[in-house]
């Protein structure tokens, strides 16, 4: 299936897409805050830079796209392929994915403990809340 979009029309669409600030991050970032955490953001001494650094406490936080970052979750209906432009789709992903499981793997050779938020967790803010205070205090690690 061919690109429903002009080249043009495609160009400033892609232009629109960033890596940080997110509306996401910026839930998560704006939850850490209010619950009195500090924190760096996007590490580039990191594998991956992570969004959300605790350095002391050897803690990375990332906000991850479903569709960018392939929520393999069947319930998350944000990870679906597009229609057009497989071949190019399917590897790009694929190795985006591939991409950050070697840097994930890459922080827990280092020592750090990784938390992955995904896009499609943001509406239950209550339960997003509580996740971030257990990964940060270090509570359910063993489970």
């Amino acid at each position: 299936m061919a690109d429903t979009l002009t080249v043009l029309e495609r160009s400033q669409r892609m232009a629109r897409v960033t890596g940080a600030d997110t509306k996401p991050e910026l839930i998560v970032r704006h939850l850490l805050w209010r619950m009195g955490y500090r924190y760096r953001l996007h590490a580039r001494d990191l594998p991956g830079n992570p969004d959300i650094v605790f350095r002391s406490r050897k803690r990375a936080i990332f906000v991850h796209g479903c569709f960018w970052h392939r929520h393999s979750d069947p319930a998350c209906r944000l990870a679906r392929l597009p229609k057009s432009r497989l071949d190019f789709w399917v590897p790009k992903l694929e190795g985006n994915r591939a991409r950050d499981a070697e840097n994930i793997s890459q922080l827990k050779t280092l020592g750090w403990q990784v938390l992955l938020v995904w896009e499609c967790r943001m509406k239950d803010r209550e339960q997003l809340g509580n996740g971030l205070y257990r990964f940060v205090e270090g509570i359910d690690e063993g489970d």
